[in-house]
């Protein structure tokens, strides 16, 4: 079965750079993000591993944890760690899950639940499948889920907008238009009637259609 968003995140114990976790006490009440990889030492990983290194204090702010996970043993990350750090300028300090019998890989549906083998004798091409980014909220449900091909580069700074607007959301009764970033204007949920957002927004809303309300962004 595929996994949808709202789902429940599924809970696994695996080892890790920073030794066995079991994933859903790990993430305790906060929110989480794993982004998976399909072979240590492939360049463009490299880059995104390097990358989340550099802008993890900015999910910190946001009560998220990192977790990445690569299709290789816990010995071949600790090599890899050392490359990019050369190679990117930051040192990885998230854990990164050692997934060499793709038991997370399966279980996340990012492999077929009959693939056979462990990562011995795999190439990335054989996992291409395993790069997808997941986010989790506290109350350990799928909120985002998004797949990239291998020789396409994940762009980090949108998952961190999206942590924005699905913590914003969660608090206020609001959705967030396209392109929106932190601080413009947002959109009253459908799901609220014109009377109930008269009290939570009584500064009023500009409503181009009588479907669109827009306010200020909530603090």
């Amino acid at each position: 079965m595929s996994l949808r968003i709202n789902d429940t995140a599924p809970d696994f114990t695996a080892q890790t750079t920073h030794g066995k976790i079991n994933f859903h006490e790990w993430i305790g009440d906060k929110w989480a993000i794993l982004f998976s990889h399909p072979k240590d030492f492939t360049p463009v990983c490299t880059t995104e591993l390097g990358y989340m290194a550099k802008i993890e204090p900015e999910f910190t702010k946001r009560n998220v944890k990192l977790v990445g996970l690569s299709v290789d043993p816990s010995e071949s990350h600790a090599r890899w760690l050392n490359d990019i750090e050369e190679t990117q300028g930051a040192k990885v300090n998230y854990p990164i899950i050692a997934d060499h019998d793709l038991k997370v890989s399966k279980l996340y549906n990012m492999l077929p639940a009959e693939e056979p083998g462990t990562s011995e004798g795999r190439t990335a091409a054989t996992n291409a499948a395993v790069r997808t980014v997941y986010v989790i909220g506290p109350d350990k449900k799928i909120k985002l889920l998004l797949a990239y091909p291998m020789t396409t580069g994940r762009n980090f700074d949108e998952i961190l907008r999206v942590v924005d607007s699905l913590q914003l959301t969660a608090k206020h009764k609001v959705a967030t238009p396209a392109n929106w970033k932190h601080g413009e204007d947002v959109i009253i949920s459908g799901s609220v009637s014109d009377d109930d957002a008269k009290k939570l927004f009584p500064a009023g809303w500009k409503s181009p259609k009588p479907y669109i309300r827009i306010v200020k962004q909530p603090v």
